[in-house]
């Protein structure tokens, strides 16, 4: 079956450029950081890898060199976008380890599932290779961990997908919450809000042509392929994903987290539930996340189903003695203690300063704009708040480190299981 959208003529111009994949690992080659440089790139996963795409060609010198999908169509779909404004052609492969091994190859920017983020950027590295990886970044708390220590390990520069951080209106209205534009921050709430449709109830069917369902799965334990799974319902299924808080929330707790100055919290809760359908769906589409620091605080509101449109909340509000700022898109609106509006700034959104960031930090060794061990924190609060939902337990956090204390079964989930040989080693 052809799901592509493209032609066969785009099918055979794509395909002549198609590499075997590759099962090992060369040894790591670190290539030269002059500021001049052209810096090449392999970008894997070709949905939200196609905006990967069209943000580094919107940065200055870059070369698409890969595009790497495990569904083939999509594959030709990358390669088609890619191969325009740029003199050569990007090779096309189905295995991401063909781009870590090439010498010339400086950067892996990875936006394939949750559960490849940790596994292939933690291979990169090694590989001597830079990352951009979406958020969230890792699937679970110790893939964070590890993400940072393979990062610290090979000197490499990471940069997590969270990037309003390289938004200049919202850099903008940071500063002036630091400055005391709404005096002493006193709790941040996050709002999400869509009206997805329920995901039925899977039937199991042969694996499409089109995809390598071995590879898809990678390091995550085996289960048989059904029909409503791949490729964007993998989100609500705990085995691949953590449902809405992990894939929108860490976006707003990130903006949170930023404004409050805060890094672990002390307790965390969920309390929410799949209310909408009754369907295959395990993860829910309706809840509130809680995250107590003992002297501020910060919520996420999340309504999947139901776009609550009535209520109209900004993306992340602050509160403070003096006053709120919300953020909403790219821009910010500030209001005083009765809620005047005093000053407003729309902004504009857009992914290309966050890769242009890491291109920077690349050649001139700037600060990453997000680099792992600040974006791991951020998303540490929405696998916390998961943990919190799963175990329908209030969870003590030690604030100095961001782990649980005394719930072996919230503990247990700190790390999941793998697929043999694919653990993540560092």
């Amino acid at each position: 079956m052809n799901y592509s959208p493209f032609s066969r003529r785009d099918f055979v111009k794509a395909a002549s450029f198609f590499g075997a994949a590759s099962f090992s690992i060369l040894p790591s080659v670190y290539g030269q950081n002059a500021p001049s440089r052209k810096l090449r790139v392999g970008v894997m996963g070709l949905k939200r890898g196609l905006a990967h795409i069209r943000s580094f060609q919107g940065a200055t010198n870059v070369e698409i060199a890969y595009v790497c999908d495990v569904d083939r169509d999509r594959a030709v779909e990358g390669a088609v976008l890619a191969s325009k404004g740029q003199s050569k052609n990007p090779k096309v492969v189905v295995d991401f380890r063909t781009i870590i091994e090439d010498p010339d190859v400086d950067i892996l920017s990875i936006a394939a599932p949750n559960f490849w983020h940790a596994p292939a950027t933690i291979l990169a590295c090694e590989a001597g290779k830079h990352v951009y990886v979406e958020k969230p970044g890792s699937y679970d708390p110790q893939e964070g961990e590890w993400m940072i220590d393979a990062a610290r390990k090979y000197d490499r520069k990471v940069q997590q997908g969270t990037q309003r951080r390289s938004y200049p209106s919202v850099i903008e209205g940071m500063a002036k919450i630091k400055g005391g534009v709404i005096g002493k921050v006193l709790y941040a709430r996050t709002w999400y809000r869509n009206s997805r449709d329920g995901i039925g109830r899977g039937k199991p069917a042969a694996v499409p042509q089109n995809l390598d369902y071995e590879l898809w799965q990678g390091p995550v334990p085996r289960e048989p392929y059904k029909d409503n799974l791949i490729h964007y319902n993998w989100h609500w299924h705990w085995t691949y994903g953590g449902g809405e808080l992990i894939n929108n929330g860490v976006h707003a707790l990130d903006l949170a987290r930023w404004g409050l100055g805060v890094d672990f919290p002390t307790r965390v809760s969920y309390q929410g539930g799949r209310y909408h359908f009754d369907d295959d769906q395990e993860t829910p589409d309706t809840g509130t996340a809680q995250f107590d620091f003992g002297d501020v605080g910060a919520s996420w509101d999340g309504s999947s189903c139901h776009r609550r449109d009535d209520e109209n909340l900004a993306f992340c509000t602050f509160y403070g003695e003096g006053g709120s700022i919300a953020f909403d898109k790219a821009g910010f609106a500030i209001y005083d203690s009765q809620g005047k509006l005093v000053e407003q700034t729309a902004g504009t959104p857009g992914d290309v300063p966050h890769f242009q960031n890491l291109c920077d930090a690349i050649r001139d060794d700037i600060p990453l704009t997000q680099e792992i061990a600040e974006g791991q924190k951020s998303t540490l609060w929405c696998h916390l708040g998961n943990i919190a939902y799963r175990t329908q337990s209030v969870l003590d956090i030690d604030s100095s480190t961001g782990r649980i204390l005394k719930n072996p079964q919230a503990q247990r989930l700190w790390k999941r299981s793998y697929a043999k040989g694919w653990q993540p080693k560092v």
